[in-house]
């Protein structure tokens, strides 16, 4: 396939699929999109002015890069068994879901049988970072392959790196997931604090985040979540399924797991309270009197 004339099938219209679908309209790139529920397809459709293929195997039809961007592993899998039969040698198949490595790794074997390379690319930034094409994207990859999709990467991410073979990407994702988790503890608790000593919370995320301490979760979350506005970039039933693959996997390893141990426990009371649904700054919710 030709790099510049890349075609591109979207498969996965959520928070992050819609982003990543629209940048790749607007660079001349998309091919087709799809989405399992119709109500995500007819807002991209009047979002656009693209309607979406019906299913995923006419979406594909005609493709060179498949990009998946789905909520589970077994989302993935079953998507994988739909189209196996309809692939075409010569196809690359990109996930940018976040799944286990062994999830990754074994679709790779699968599709390997097709003559169809598999990338795992989960990505980072959440849906501003989808939406303004500015993600952080890991990838496992043959090096070969991960080059032949520079038009992707840069349509979509501010920055992307091969980290590996098929299973890299995943792992470094779980290395993501870990540290947004203890960063989101962390600035709950520190807002918290700061509310209980009844300092201006606006003059605390401004000092703060420029200093030693400074992150983009307190930049762009420290604020909201003491007004409790939690409107989704990141949901907390979606960090919670990813905190249980780096739990499984930290536990394998025999790396530490307290941070991810913690955070789990707090968003599992979230979840139960019905809040899975908001952004991972509800945590303040647990922290705040």
């Amino acid at each position: 396939m030709a790099l510049a004339n890349l075609k591109i099938t979207v498969l996965g219209l959520g928070a992050m699929g819609t982003g990543m679908a629209k940048n790749l309209l607007a660079a001349g790139l998309l091919h087709s999109a799809w989405n399992r529920s119709s109500a995500r397809a007819e807002q991209f459709a009047e979002q656009t002015g693209v309607r979406p293929a019906v299913d995923a195997v006419e979406a594909i039809a005609g493709c060179d890069v498949i990009v998946s961007c789905v909520s589970a592993d077994e989302d993935l899998l079953a998507l994988a068994e739909r189209l196996l039969p309809v692939l075409n040698t010569g196809m690359v198949w990109v996930d940018c879901s976040t799944v286990a490595v062994q999830t990754a790794q074994q679709l790779a074997t699968q599709l390997a049988k097709y003559g169809v390379a598999f990338v795992d690319a989960p990505v980072s930034g959440g849906q501003e970072g989808a939406e303004k094409g500015m993600l952080a994207i890991m990838a496992g990859a043959e090096a070969g392959v991960f080059e032949q999709l520079e038009p992707l990467w840069r349509a979509i991410g501010a920055r992307w790196q091969r980290m590996g073979s098929v299973g890299a990407g995943q792992a470094t994702k779980a290395v993501n997931q870990i540290m947004a988790a203890g960063i989101n503890q962390a600035v709950s608790d520190a807002m918290a604090f700061a509310e209980a000593q009844q300092l201006p919370i606006e003059k605390v995320v401004e000092v703060v985040g420029n200093g030693a301490a400074g992150n983009w979760f307190v930049q762009h979350r420290g604020v909201t979540m003491t007004q409790a506005e939690f409107t989704p970039g990141f949901k907390v039933a979606l960090h919670h399924k990813d905190l249980k693959i780096c739990q499984q996997m930290a536990q394998q390893s025999g790396a530490p797991t307290a941070v991810i141990d913690s955070v789990l426990s707090q968003y599992a009371k979230l979840i139960d309270a019905g809040y899975g649904e908001e952004d991972i700054s509800a945590l303040y919710r647990l922290k705040s009197n």
